[in-house]
């Protein structure tokens, strides 16, 4: 599969609820992931092994938005095929939209 594009999306429903996801998939996922996530183990998910959890903050413009664990997927053991980044924050429509937000614009 070649990887030509990368891509963001909630990937839970857009109501309340008590967990929200978004998923970055492709061939930059793990470099945008690198600029909206910070792991409080200070290291970047582009050094995490595939099928790691890491607990940290994703942020919009320098500012927290939301605790999160980033689960961290390498191609082509995903559920996309390509190298691909969870984003587990609290749930309800806006925290979920900004962490969109975040990515969309890294």
């Amino acid at each position: 599969m070649e990887q030509t594009s990368t891509v963001a999306a909630i990937a839970t429903p857009n109501a309340a609820g008590g967990i929200g996801i978004v998923r970055i998939s492709g061939g930059d996922a793990l470099a945008v992931a690198n600029k909206v996530f910070s792991a409080v183990s200070g290291k970047p998910l582009s050094e995490a092994a595939g099928y790691s959890a890491h607990f940290g903050t994703v942020s919009l413009d320098g500012k927290p938005i939301d605790e999160a664990i980033a689960l961290v997927f390498r191609a082509p053991k995903s559920y996309t095929g390509e190298d691909t980044v969870e984003l587990s924050c609290h749930g309800g429509v806006y925290i979920v939209r900004q962490v969109l937000r975040a990515v969309l614009n890294a």
